[in-house]
């Protein structure tokens, strides 16, 4: 959780993951602090969504693809091997795919 809260204030500190780690072990260990995640007002509805329909937003797809952006330009700025660059581009295509894949909001009902 407060790696999550970290990232809310680093720009290049991701928040949704920790956050939803969290609220998967909130869900196994404390039922207060996992209501209290999926009601918390900037967090709730979206930590519901993904949820209910591993739904994730477009700004947070944009977000994670501008943070690996930068990261792989990094790398390559400074001179990592080719290996570790291309170990990190293939992983960055990865989590790129899986993250299109999923929705961006939840189903009308």
């Amino acid at each position: 959780m407060l790696l999550g809260i970290i990232g809310v204030v680093l720009p290049v500190m991701p928040t949704t993951p920790f956050l939803i780690l969290a609220l998967a072990c909130f869900a196994r260990s404390s039922a207060a602090l996992e209501s209290w995640l999926l009601n918390h007002p900037r967090f709730g509805t979206t930590l519901q969504h993904w949820r209910t329909h591993q739904v994730v937003p477009v700004k947070a797809k944009y977000a994670a693809a501008i943070g690996m952006l930068v990261g792989i330009i990094f790398l390559v700025c400074n001179s990592s091997p080719a290996w570790l660059i291309s170990l990190v581009a293939v992983i960055e295509v990865f989590v790129i795919t899986y993250l299109i894949s999923k929705p961006s909001t939840p189903p009308k009902t």
